[in-house]
């Protein structure tokens, strides 16, 4: 099959906005919980990666490596199937735009999803990273210590090195590169061809020190369970705060109102009484 088109693109993106709606609550919360450990495996697997760099030798390749491998996380929540925050940031709201969904649906779908992506996150953080010794402490040695400073120094530049606009700013870029990520893998129609238009846009806003509130679930909370100096939960929490308000705003404003007014903006939504057949139809 040849891939889609850009209107179709839109019209797919609302159709799954919609069904992502369409399902009680504790199925939302499983599928978020899934999707939160995926990405912190995408996380983990990164610091693993990058670590034991040396900056002076290395530069910024770390950093590439960190976002090459932390594609991972995306693959598994595109591929596998689940709900991830910053993506249903982009397709809850367009199917609201064009009149499937409700502002109530989308609120309620965006808090059950981040709940359940902190969960998720959190297992990840605290029982696969460092109860199982991969993610090491400030005693450590070997290769538990290399992963050790190497969260630190990610943890630390999160949660202390950037002014709380900084933060804002960077969560606004990240969230308009992983939704650009989840917009173009509707194109694709194999898995190869999704996980192609996954890897770049992933690998960017990673490189470029973007904030994705999501990951910074699994990277803040680890480097507390690790025991990281001068990181607390107040830093965290602001920190989550400010990458969630921007990551809504890259979703909403640069990438769903974007193609919402490029091509559904003059395309007529389902009226009443259709979009309430809808979820019988969907199964």
């Amino acid at each position: 099959m040849t891939a889609r088109q850009p209107k179709e693109m839109a019209q797919a993106a609302t159709a799954m906005g919609a069904k992502k709606v369409d399902r009680s609550w504790d199925r939302v919360l499983v599928s978020a919980f899934l999707a939160g450990a995926y990405i912190a495996f995408g996380g983990l697997v990164a610091i693993t990666v990058s670590s034991g760099l040396d900056p002076e030798t290395w530069g910024t390749l770390p950093t590439l490596f960190t976002g090459a491998t932390f594609t991972l996380g995306l693959v598994l929540v595109l591929i596998a199937g689940s709900d991830l925050a910053t993506g249903n940031m982009l397709l809850v709201p367009l199917g609201a735009m064009h009149g499937r969904l409700g502002l109530g649906d989308v609120a309620r779908n965006l808090t059950l999803v981040l709940l359940g992506n902190l969960v998720g996150a959190l297992f990840v953080a605290y029982f696969l990273a460092v109860q199982t010794g991969v993610i090491g402490d400030a005693d450590a040695a070997g290769s538990a210590a290399l992963t050790y400073e190497r969260l630190a120094s990610i943890a630390e530049g999160k949660a202390l090195g950037e002014s709380p606009w900084q933060t804002f700013l960077r969560a606004v870029g990240c969230n308009w590169l992983v939704c650009l990520a989840v917009w173009m893998s509707l194109a694709a129609t194999s898995v190869s061809g999704k996980i192609l238009a996954i890897f770049f846009p992933i690998m960017a806003f990673v490189a470029m020190g973007f904030d994705h509130v999501v990951a910074n679930m699994f990277f803040l909370p680890a480097a507390i369970f690790a025991g990281v100096p001068d990181i607390g939960w107040d830093d965290t929490l602001l920190n989550w705060l400010l990458a969630g308000a921007g990551n809504l705003v890259g979703a909403v404003v640069f990438v769903a109102t974007s193609y919402w007014y490029l091509f559904l903006r003059d395309e007529a939504g389902p009226s009443a009484p259709e979009a309430a057949a809808e979820p019988a139809e969907r199964g």
